[in-house]
């Protein structure tokens, strides 16, 4: 069975950082793309991060680029997500995903599975 756990968020100031975990678990964790994504209150999933496989590849939506950065050891089978300067708009659950089509890499959010709970990120202003 496929696992995704979340973990590392909290409650932190505007302009604080958090360093999200995904550790993953029932599938070959090096073979697959894996992404974040995030769902703010009232709102969609939005597009947060992706990385290949290996980690030679990396994208970032718009909000996230300069702030964020996404990582990955295979040898622990755990994704990160380095969130630096967070801001109130930042607020949101924020998931973790393995690519459908392991080992294609996409930016595009639906082309990925999103069965864990998510972490709560929360920034104060």
């Amino acid at each position: 069975e496929v696992q995704l756990v979340e973990s590392g968020g909290g409650l932190v100031q505007s302009g604080g950082s958090l360093r999200l975990s995904c550790q993953a678990s029932g599938f070959t964790f090096s073979t697959f793309a894996m992404s974040w994504v995030r769902q703010a209150p009232g709102k969609g999933l939005e597009w947060v991060s992706g990385i290949n496989r290996i980690g030679g590849i990396t994208d970032y939506a718009a909000s996230a680029k300069g702030r964020f950065t996404i990582s990955r050891d295979n040898a622990k089978n755990t994704l990160y997500l380095q969130m630096n300067n967070l801001k109130p708009e930042d607020t949101a659950v924020y998931f973790c995903g393995n690519a459908r089509q392991a080992p294609l890499y996409s930016s595009l959010l639906t082309d990925y599975n999103y069965p864990g709970q998510g972490t709560q990120v929360t920034v104060s202003s």
